[in-house]
This record gives C-alpha cells, structure tokens and sequence, in this order.
C-alpha cells in the first residue's frame, strides 16, 4: 500500500509545479520592485553633496517600510486564496497530499524567490555606502521580517474578506507608530524587530513629537525566534482553515 506524501513530499510537488508561475508577470513585479530602490538611490548619490546617510534610509524607509509590506501584500492572495477565486483548489485537494502543507508550501516558494532578490541587492548595498560588515544582519533582519510578513498576510488573507485591507493597514499605519507607541506595544510591531536584528533605525528628524517614546530593545536570539515562530503560526492557523473550508466553491461562498 502506498504512503501518503509527507509535508516535504508536499512542498516539493508543489515547487515543481508552480515554479512556472513564479516567472510570470507578478514573479517579475515584485524582482523589479526589489531592484528600483537600490537603482534610484545609485542615481540620488550623484546628486547629493553628503551621501552619507542615503544607505540607512534606503534601507529602513525604502526596503523595510515599503518594500517588504508591498511584497507580501502582492504575494500573499497568489498563495491560496487565489486557487480559490478560480475555482482550482479542489484540483490540488484531491491530491493524497496533507492539505494543511498547501498555504506553507506556496508561501514558500514566494518567500524563496523574493529572498534571492533581496539577499543579491543587499549585497550590492556598499555601492551606496553600507559598511560591509553591517551587511549580514540587515539581510538577516529583512529576510526574517519578509518571512514573517508573508505568513501575516496571508492569514488574513484566509480568516477576513478584505484581509489585504486589513493587512494593509497594520502595515502601513500601525507599524510605522513605533516611535510613539508604549514601550509594551512596540513589540507588537514589525519595526521593532527588524531594527534590534539590523543594529540601526531611521528618524527623519527635525520635528518635536510630543508623543515620542523611548525606544525599546530586544536581544537578537529572541527577535530571530518571534520572526520565525509568527511564520509558522500563521502558516499553521492557514493550513487549518483550508482544512476545515467548503470544497469546490468560490468568493463569498466558500467562506460559509
């Protein structure tokens, strides 16, 4: 009698069969979004007397505050929701395959092929003056956070009707108040870890804040574990509510 595919069975099927996509249209999007932050900031640097701190803003306003969130707002519905909308879903389900590994697996190959992108042009960040030394823990940081992001989307993506909204606005408004947030709230942001990992953090400047807080800290261990367990929870959460959703229908339907 034949075994079931294991979850490596399962991710490994699932590589192979939507690698294609990946090197289509979005695949392509999301590289050169990668690439123009670095390419524009090559540009500024000719233009600028002190271009000194063009590395650090790059790095924290143009790659951690709107690359990554962007990244896994696009990637995070081509995961699953997506094969529900077309109605393709029940095609993988049929599979003898565990179907609480289908959301990791995809989720997967966007945070590997995203990754490669982000750890080529990282590496290239001397360029624009990021000390050499400092490189390996910025990769670090963002490719954690992109980890973590992908999962946290994705799983509003699953739970919430416009999970993308929602998403969005965690992203984009919540996340960026960490310096007026309580010293226990800021650990509820993404910031916040990517910038006890990376070492550095960005303030534009110049403006009083009156309600500016003191910045906390986290060991670096500890940011690494939360980054790396909030993927695989919301992973998790994912691959059971596909366990426990409608099979064969679509939108609003399949969400009971």
């Amino acid at each position: 009698m034949r075994n079931n595919p294991s979850l490596t069975d399962t991710i490994g099927a699932l590589f192979k069969g939507y690698l294609p996509r990946v090197f289509q249209a979005r695949g392509w999007v999301l590289a050169i979004l990668i690439i123009i932050p670095f390419v524009v900031a090559q540009l500024v640097m000719h233009f600028v007397p002190s271009p000194a701190q063009i590395a650090i803003v790059l790095y924290h306003q143009g790659y951690a505050a709107t690359v990554l969130p962007i990244i896994a707002l696009v990637s995070a519905p081509a995961c699953i929701n997506e094969d529900l909308e077309q109605r393709t879903l029940p095609l993988m389900l049929v599979r003898p395959a565990p179907s609480w590994a289908l959301p990791l697996g995809k989720g997967l190959l966007w945070f590997v092929w995203c990754s490669i992108w982000l750890v080529a042009v990282m590496s290239l960040m001397p360029l624009v003056g990021l000390e050499m030394s400092a490189i390996p823990r910025k990769i670090l940081a963002l490719v954690l956070i992109l980890w973590a992001q992908l999962g946290f989307v994705s799983l509003f993506v699953m739970f919430f009707k416009r999970g993308v909204l929602w998403a969005l606005l965690v992203l984009i408004i919540w996340d960026p108040l960490i310096g007026s947030l309580p010293q226990a709230l800021q650990r509820l942001t993404f910031t916040h870890y990517l910038q006890c990992i990376a070492g550095s953090q960005y303030s534009s400047g110049g403006k009083v804040n009156i309600l500016a807080q003191t910045q906390v800290t986290s060991p670096v261990w500890l940011c690494v574990i939360v980054l790396l367990s909030i993927g695989l929870l919301a992973w998790g959460l994912c691959g059971l509510k596909l366990m426990h959703m409608p099979i064969g229908l679509a939108g609003r339907e399949s969400e009971g």
